[in-house]
């Protein structure tokens, strides 16, 4: 049978989702747990796949077993062989043709800054905290000229292994609380560093150091360099899988703060 699990993990001690050799993944923690319970190796599938230090209140994963077991067995048990900062949130029995990665019609991530003078020992793990004064509603204003279908090769990683550079972001927005900047970004799928590339971006333009069309010019332009900093991986949550309503998947909920 196919199982699909909600997972949220903080990934500050991880190098990133996928299993590597040499050092700990979510997905090489996760898989240990669930063969656990299992009684046999599991493979997951993931959703998306998040970088070093990234974390998610809305990883969906999807496994394949023979092992049967309760739903409490695939959650609670799973979680007492799971390290605090990764949690099963959720198991919902799955038709053969859902698949994590490829059934999925969107995925949202959340980026917060810490826009303070003074920094946090709370938000630290999770926010990326700068100091110098923000215009959100400018930066919101000029990532408008991102959404919808782009070449975003100015957005993605120099070692990005994707070999179609075209993406479709659905929704972007700006917007403050008290001293929090939220950026939410909702495409069909995301290039390597492309939510961390577009905030560092609009951080150039939220400074002032840069104006309004800068994000569009180098959109156009199609060079990486042209375009701002890599933002901190500290600060990024992947918060949202969206699934075709006949999956009938739990995770549909208003995506939501880390916090």
């Amino acid at each position: 049978m196919k199982i699909a699990l909600g997972i949220e993990y903080n990934g500050k001690n991880y190098h990133g989702w996928q299993k590597q050799k040499e050092v700990i993944s979510i997905q090489e923690m996760l898989e240990k747990a669930i063969s656990y319970i299992a009684n046999q190796k599991i493979k997951v599938i993931c959703a998306g796949r998040t970088d070093t230090g990234v974390h998610s209140s809305g990883q969906i994963v999807h496994f394949k077993t023979t092992s049967k077991r309760t739903e409490k067995a695939w959650t609670v048990g799973v979680n007492t062989k799971l390290p605090s900062d990764i949690s099963v949130c959720w198991i919902k029995k799955v038709s053969d043709n859902f698949h994590a990665r490829y059934s999925a019609i969107s995925r949202q991530y959340q980026y917060i800054i810490n826009n303070s003078i003074l920094r946090s020992a709370l938000l630290n793990d999770y926010s990326y905290h700068f100091f110098k004064p923000l215009d959100e509603k400018k930066m919101h204003y000029s990532g408008q000229c991102l959404i919808g279908e782009h070449d975003f090769t100015s957005f993605r990683s120099t070692y990005c292994q994707s070999k179609n550079p075209y993406r479709k972001i659905l929704n972007l927005t700006v917007s403050r609380f008290k001293n929090l900047i939220i950026i939410n970004i909702k495409a069909n799928s995301f290039l390597q560093h492309m939510v961390r590339n577009i905030v560092g971006s609009l951080i150039e333009v939220g400074t002032n150091k840069k104006p309004k069309n800068w994000i569009q010019k180098i959109l156009i332009k199609k060079n990486r360099r042209l375009a701002g900093m890599t933002a901190k991986s500290s600060g990024l949550n992947l918060i949202y899988v969206n699934y075709p309503i006949n999956f009938n998947l739990i995770n549909n909920k208003k995506p939501h703060f880390i916090l």
